[in-house]
């Protein structure tokens, strides 16, 4: 690896305590850039980057297809890892600096209804470690709105159940509580058997494990969310990020503060709660067409 990337990857690991997915996909943005570099005859030394070259990268990007939202994306990278070298005077200028984002539509991210949720948690057959291990995963989702990486990281002396409470430790290693429904404690103390029966537990701290004692990855929740969810729903995007999304608009939905669901997702801000709530207007919509005196039905 670049002595500038490697160094860079040390600023996202240690001084931004960025997750290690974050850091990983901002690391393979940059080196994609390099590759391209390399490939035209460009130098491949970061450092010496003009817009120009860039600009020449945006251009093979929207000629291989690539979406303008994942263009932004790596763009995005690129202009952090600049504004990092700009930072430790590497570089006198950033050649992001007059950069224009290519212009995306909005996405609007459908929930899975609370019907499809019922569905697929009223429907487990809990008989092994497996079964009881992903109802106890999805039922934890949509009780609490936590992320993925939050999930995998979960230790088991998180959750305490004197308090009905679940110690969540967020992004930038910030600490949050979350209360627990008193429906998810008896699905908790039987994925708790059951993970007690497991013959090698070799990541003891985590709550979740695979079948040979691991800590749980990434790839392996997403299975699961997808597995039971493609099942009950049609929505073509079936993941845990659809979990959190379903939580907050459930909430928002049953009158709940904004401000309140704030916390509970742990954003920094409220502006990046607002997203979720297209659905509840789309929901008060439809409560007002049904109920107004003055609407024709």
């Amino acid at each position: 690896m670049d002595n500038l990337v490697s160094q860079f990857k040390d600023f996202l690991q240690l001084e931004k305590q960025y997750s290690p997915h974050t850091v990983k996909a901002y690391i393979s943005d940059i080196t994609s850039f390099q590759d391209y570099l390399k490939s035209h005859s460009y130098s491949d030394k970061l450092s010496e980057v003009v817009y120009s070259e860039i600009r020449q990268w945006v251009v093979r990007l929207v000629e291989q297809g690539i979406t303008n939202r994942s263009i932004n994306r790596k763009i995005a990278a690129l202009n952090t890892f600049y504004n990092f070298l700009l930072k430790t005077e590497t570089i006198a200028v950033n050649p992001l600096q007059k950069h224009k984002a290519l212009k995306v539509g909005k996405v609007l991210q459908l929930p899975f209804s609370e019907k499809e949720l019922e569905q697929v948690i009223s429907q487990f057959h809990v008989n092994d470690f497996e079964s009881a291990r992903n109802q106890f995963i999805i039922e934890l989702f949509y009780a609490t709105g936590m992320r993925r990486a939050e999930l995998i990281n979960i230790k088991v002396s998180d959750i305490d159940t004197a308090r009905k409470q679940i110690k969540i430790l967020g992004k930038r290693n910030k600490e949050r509580y979350v209360p627990l429904l008193d429906s998810i404690l008896p699905t908790y103390k039987t994925y708790l058997q059951y993970r007690s029966e497991l013959p090698l537990i070799k990541d003891s701290d985590y709550l979740f494990l695979s079948l040979k004692g691991h800590k749980i990855y990434e790839m392996l929740v997403y299975r699961i969310i997808n597995k039971y969810f493609s099942r009950a729903s049609s929505k073509t995007k079936c993941s845990p990020h659809v979990m959190r999304h379903s939580f907050a608009t459930h909430l928002l939905n049953k009158g709940a503060d904004l401000n309140a669901i704030k916390e509970l997702l742990g954003h920094t801000s409220l502006a990046a709660t607002q997203v979720y709530t297209h659905s509840s207007i789309a929901e008060l919509k439809k409560v007002h067409a049904n109920t107004h005196p003055r609407n024709k039905r």
